[in-house]
């Protein structure tokens, strides 16, 4: 399987470009056309992780494999996919039109501190397909037009107005029956990688100064998932390109950077929750991970 796809590959594959606010502080969100994106002859989407959420409305006969399942669709369909769980799709008609927008989680959590990571559609266990008869297809496309509409607008506060569709959309597809058709695809390292991923979440986010982070190391999850450390270092190796320490660490780093910036918490009171014996030992993982101490990352 290929390395995760960051959005900068995104852009460059299909575009051969990369947007002026790609690193824009609210966190980068962008829309577009299903049609514009995937002319004849293009590439076929590599089954790999993407470091960013994506949102697709499809027309037509595909089958979805995401994670370790392979979903088969036809008709409308509404998907949810997450960076946490690798997926690519086949088409099996000549229908490929819909819309689809991709987001960073920071166009979330930097402005509302909202975890999109737990809502249902995007829980790793999830089912993340909706079937959409025609007024649904309808309703969802119209949430896209306006997205399509407000990106290219001037108006000051649009990625608010973004924010508000895409939660809107977000809204309209949990009073939804989630698609049930789903086969299982016998990847033992998909699985493992989305049960551990699963386990980092469920610590987080951190809400009171007494809540412990405890799983802190591959070995624990390792142990707690009843494998070797070697196996899961090698699993999630090779279904993400990273090792088990690159996703404690940033996860860590992420939620270290939304207690400074969201709280009032002190700099040891945040260091013991995030399961640090010492606030200089903390003082020292973030600077390693952002450049900056916390005390400075708080202040700008």
């Amino acid at each position: 399987m290929a390395a995760t796809e960051t959005i900068e590959d995104f852009y460059k594959q299909k575009f051969n470009y990369l947007p002026d606010n790609l690193g824009q502080e609210i966190g980068h969100f962008n829309v577009f056309r299903l049609e514009d994106c995937y002319a004849p002859g293009a590439k076929p989407v590599v089954y790999t992780r993407r470091d960013f959420y994506k949102i697709s409305l499809i027309r037509g006969k595909n089958v979805i494999h995401y994670a370790d399942k392979s979903i088969e669709v036809d008709g409308t369909t509404l998907i949810f996919f997450n960076p946490n769980v690798p997926y690519t799709f086949e088409r099996k008609s000549t229908d490929h039109s819909g819309a689809f927008c991709i987001f960073k989680e920071s166009f979330f959590t930097d402005a509302l501190r909202a975890n999109v990571h737990e809502l249902p559609m995007f829980a790793l266990s999830a089912k993340p397909t909706y079937i959409l008869n025609s007024e649904q297809d309808a309703y969802a496309a119209q949430i896209f037009d306006k997205m399509l509409a407000e990106i290219n607008s001037d108006y000051r506060f649009k990625y608010d107005l973004l924010r508000n569709y895409v939660t809107e959309l977000m809204h309209y597809a949990l009073k939804l029956q989630p698609q049930e058709t789903i086969y299982q695809h016998p990847d033992a390292n998909s699985r493992i990688t989305s049960i551990f991923t699963e386990l980092l979440e469920r610590q987080f986010p951190i809400e009171t100064p007494a809540q412990r982070f405890n799983l802190r190391s591959a070995k624990d999850f390792a142990d707690r998932l009843s494998v070797h450390v070697n196996h899961l270092n090698r699993a999630i190796r090779q279904t993400t390109g990273k090792t088990t320490t690159d996703h404690i660490t940033e996860r860590l780093a992420s939620e270290a950077k939304a207690l400074l910036r969201h709280t009032n918490w002190n700099v040891s009171e945040i260091s013991y929750s995030l399961g640090f014996e010492e606030p200089a030992h903390f003082n020292n993982f973030f600077k390693k991970q952002t450049s900056s101490t916390p005390s400075s990352y708080r202040s700008v």
